[in-house]
């Protein structure tokens, strides 16, 4: 956390300064990736090999063999990051041209994360089923799919169909990432201040796409059913939410959750959840106070606070200090224990690909967050370190090793390398991807930042 002596009006001015860069960066660079050749050019008599008439060879070869691709081309490493705007970040619909900054940035860190080759689409629909017509017929040139930042509850039906309907990964990182990394920092939290995972009560702040996969990913990891408290802008879930019961055949998850959750019966707010709570993790709206300091007091001894919606957390993280929380993240890098899918979606999606997962499932996202948490806790755990940050490279590897190998163990991957040959490969990806960058910033390439 930041010193004391530092000023709120200090750390409010530090909090705001990403967004102004921001706007003066995007238009210089003109967009944050491009597409470059990864074979040599030695003259003009090469592009007979890479283009026609030599490449009528390795198209025979997969007209033959469609699993042929993967070694002809980049669709092994080669994956979408497909949205229609209607759920981006803490800004809600904001369509989606004015989402495809966020899904550049993810492309970026898709490549200097993980090394996997990332490429925004946005959908100019807000028809479910067009939505996943579309993502269909991209399969055969793609390796994997991201699908972000779509609205609830549609993005969970769209998720279900593709991942029944298609023979590439395909995952919503808001869902499944978020969860990945939120249930990592959980694990470290909590066996900081000493308390189980299967004792400790949950306030889950907000019935979004990212919480409610986390509650399901908490509960498949051993969180016991009745400890959780989920509230969303109505209430707390309980069975006597009528509204969610007529809403149940468009929403069933939601509906599901206010059967089996909330054992003590408690009725009410976001208050209410988070009285004698052993942990309180909010997605839900973008703007400080939405949380407040007086509800943090009535948590319970030594609580943890995840104040996750960006791009401005719930709760100041000093306001969360100052009312007695011993652990505090959000979903910002400059706080410390950012709880951001960043950590996850780059090397659960490297190690799905080396091995050519079918799909990606919870089971593996659970193996990335006990390796994340592995990983700070061999660093040494603090109220300021309870999972590894994004320059932490390492982390990546790792977590594509115990992805891949959890992949394997499933039946669910094409190919079957050793846990040695999975890390060694995701290792050199990933490092090239850095390597590459840095090179392209010394050697002028890539301008340096403006003066602003």
């Amino acid at each position: 956390m930041p010193e004391e002596k530092v000023t709120k009006e200090e750390l409010l001015k530090r909090a705001e300064e990403p967004a102004r860069l921001a706007e003066a960066y995007h238009p210089f660079y003109g967009g944050k990736i491009e597409v470059v050749s990864k074979v040599p050019v030695r003259d003009f008599n090469d592009f007979a090999i890479w283009y026609t008439p030599g490449v009528a060879k390795p198209c025979r070869d997969i007209e033959a063999d469609k699993e042929q691709v993967y070694r002809h081309t980049n669709k092994w490493n080669t994956v979408a990051v497909i949205s229609d705007g209607t759920r981006v970040l803490g800004l809600g619909d904001i369509g989606p041209e004015a989402g495809l900054p966020v899904m550049e940035g993810k492309a970026l860190l898709f490549k200097y994360l993980g090394g996997v080759d990332a490429f925004p689409i946005m959908l100019d629909t807000k028809d479910p089923e067009k939505f996943i017509e579309t993502v269909k017929l991209l399969q055969p040139g793609l390796g994997g799919i991201n699908l972000e930042d779509i609205s609830n509850p549609k993005c969970f039906y769209i998720l279900d169909r593709l991942r029944k309907e298609m023979d590439i990964p395909v995952w919503h990182d808001d869902q499944q990432g978020t969860a990945s990394v939120e249930l990592a920092g959980t694990i470290n939290a909590l066996k900081y201040v000493g308390k189980k995972m299967e004792e400790a009560k949950f306030a889950i702040v907000g019935t979004g796409a990212a919480n409610i996969a986390f509650v399901r990913i908490l509960i498949a990891a051993g969180v016991a059913e009745k400890n959780i408290v989920m509230v969303d802008s109505k209430s707390t879930l309980h069975p006597g939410r009528k509204d969610l019961e007529e809403k149940k055949d468009s929403n069933p998850y939601k509906w599901h959750y206010a059967q089996v959750t909330n054992g003590e019966g408690i009725v009410g707010g976001i208050k209410d959840a988070m009285k004698g709570a052993d942990i309180m993790i909010s997605a839900s709206k973008s703007e400080p106070g939405t949380i407040k300091k007086e509800w943090v007091v009535d948590m319970a001894d030594n609580a943890i606070v995840f104040a996750v919606a960006n791009p401005l957390p719930e709760i100041w993280p000093w306001d969360a200090k100052e009312a007695g929380a011993v652990i505090i993240g959000t979903g910002r890098s400059d706080f410390p224990n950012q709880v951001n899918n960043s950590l996850g979606f780059p090397g659960i999606f490297r190690g799905t690909l080396d091995v050519r997962a079918k799909t990606i499932t919870d089971e593996m996202a659970i193996a990335a967050a006990y390796e994340l948490a592995k990983v700070a806790e061999e660093k040494g755990l603090s109220p300021e370190y309870i999972i590894p940050n994004m320059d932490e490279w390492e982390v990546f590897p790792r977590e594509a090793v115990a992805v891949g190998m959890k992949a394997i163990e499933q039946g669910i991957a094409r190919l079957k390398p050793s846990r040695q040959e999975l890390y060694e490969t995701a290792e050199a990806r990933i490092k090239r991807s850095r390597d590459l960058t840095k090179t392209m910033m010394d050697d002028g390439f890539i301008a340096p930042v403006p003066e602003v």
